[in-house]
C-alpha cells in the first residue's frame, strides 16, 4: 500500500474528526453529540447517498457490471454469515456467534459513504446502482443469523419467520436508502437541482460531524471488548481483510470497473453496527450487545476507515487485468 495514499486518507478532515472523537473520550472530555442529532446525521447521509445514486442510475442506466455485481452482493451477503458462524461458534455461545455472524455478514452504510467520498476525491467513477447493493446486503445476513440461531438452539423456543422477514426488510436504513434511490432515479434533473446544495455542497461537512460522533461512540465501546481477550480483535480485522481480498479478486476476474470493484470490496469488508443491533435486540435477545456491537464499531469500523480504505484500493489494483 502506498504510504502517500495512507497519509492522504488519514489526513482527510472527516477521518481526523473521527480521531478527535477518540481523543475526546481518552482525555475524558464532556464533548457529546445529542442522540437526536446523531440520528438525524445518520438519516441525512443515507438520504443523500441514496438520492445521488438514484440520479446517477437514472442518467446512466444499468451497465454490464450490474448483473455481475448483483451476483457478488448476494453471494457475499449469504456466504459470509455462514462461514463466520462456523468459526465463531467454536469460541462463543450460540446466541453470540449468530449475532456476530449477522453483524459481519451485513454492511456498514457509513463505511460505504466514506468510501464513495474517497472515490470522488480520487476522481474514480462508480455505478449508481452500488447504492442498491448497499441496501440489498443489509437484510440477508440478519435473516441468516436468526435462522442459524433457531436451527441450532436446544431450548425449543422459536421466532416467527414472518417477524424475521419483516424486521429485516422494513429496517429504517433499508427503506430510506432504497426509497431515496428510487426517487432520485425517477425525478427529472430540473427538480433534483434544487436539492443539490443540501445533498452535495454540505455532504462532506455532515460526514465529518457524523464521524466525530462515531469516534466518541467507538471510544466508549473500547472498554467493553477488552475482557473478551484477543480473539474478537483478530476476527474483527482478519475477516474483513479476507472478505475484501476475495471481493477484489473476484471483481478483477469478472472484469468489473475499478470503482465498482472497490466499493464491493468495502461492502464485503464492513460490519453493521446500526441495522443488525436493532434487529438482534428483538430476534436474539440472548446475544450480548456488549460483544457484537463493540466488535463492529470499536474494531472493524476504525480499521476500515483508517487503514482499510486505501488498503482495499491496493487489493483492487493487484487483481486488475
Amino acid at each position: 500500500m502506498s504510504s502517500a495514499l495512507l497519509t492522504q486518507n488519514l489526513l482527510n478532515p472527516p477521518v481526523l474528526f473521527f480521531f478527535l472523537g477518540l481523543i475526546a473520550i481518552a482525555i475524558r472530555s464532556d464533548l457529546e453529540i445529542p442522540p437526536a442529532i446523531s440520528k438525524f446525521l445518520s438519516l441525512y447521509l443515507l438520504f443523500a447517498i441514496g438520492l445521488k445514486g438514484g440520479v446517477e442510475l437514472g442518467h446512466g442506466g444499468l451497465s454490464t457490471d450490474f448483473g455481475k455485481i448483483l451476483v457478488l452482493a448476494i453471494g457475499f451477503s449469504c456466504l459470509v454469515p455462514l462461514y463466520a458462524f462456523w468459526i465463531l461458534k467454536k469460541k462463543f455461545k450460540l446466541a453470540d456467534a449468530a449475532a456476530i455472524a449477522a453483524t459481519y455478514g451485513s454492511v456498514s452504510a457509513v463505511t460505504f459513504i466514506t468510501a464513495s467520498s474517497y472515490l470522488q476525491e480520487q476522481n474514480i467513477h462508480y455505478g449508481g446502482y452500488m447504492v442498491a447493493m448497499l441496501a440489498l446486503m443489509e437484510s440477508p445476513a440478519i435473516i441468516l443469523g436468526v435462522m442459524l440461531f433457531q436451527r441450532y438452539r436446544t431450548d425449543g423456543a422459536q421466532l416467527s419467520t414472518g417477524k424475521i422477514w419483516h424486521e429485516a426488510l422494513t429496517n429504517g436504513s433499508v427503506v430510506l436508502v432504497l426509497g431515496s434511490l428510487i426517487i432520485g432515479m425517477l425525478s427529472p434533473d430540473a427538480a433534483v437541482e434544487g436539492l443539490l446544495p443540501f445533498t452535495n455542497d454540505i455532504f462532506k461537512g455532515f460526514l465529518a460531524f457524523f464521524l466525530l460522533d462515531m469516534g466518541l461512540l467507538a471510544g466508549r465501546r473500547f472498554k467493553a471488548i477488552t475482557s473478551a481477550g484477543w480473539f474478537p480483535w483478530a476476527f474483527g480485522i482478519l475477516l474483513p481483510l479476507l472478505n475484501a481480498l476475495l471481493a477484489a479478486m473476484l471483481g478483477g476476474w469478472m472484469g468489473l470497473s475499478e470503482g465498482n470493484t472497490y466499493l464491493m470490496s468495502v461492502l464485503a469488508a464492513s460490519a453493521s453496527y446500526i441495522a443488525v443491533p436493532a434487529a438482534m435486540r428483538m430476534s436474539i435477545p440472548e446475544a450480548n450487545p456488549g460483544l457484537y456491537v463493540p466488535m463492529a464499531l470499536a474494531i472493524t469500523f476504525p480499521f476500515n476507515i483508517l487503514v482499510g480504505l486505501p488498503l482495499y484500493m491496493q487489493f483492487v489494483h493487484w487483481f486488475r487485468p
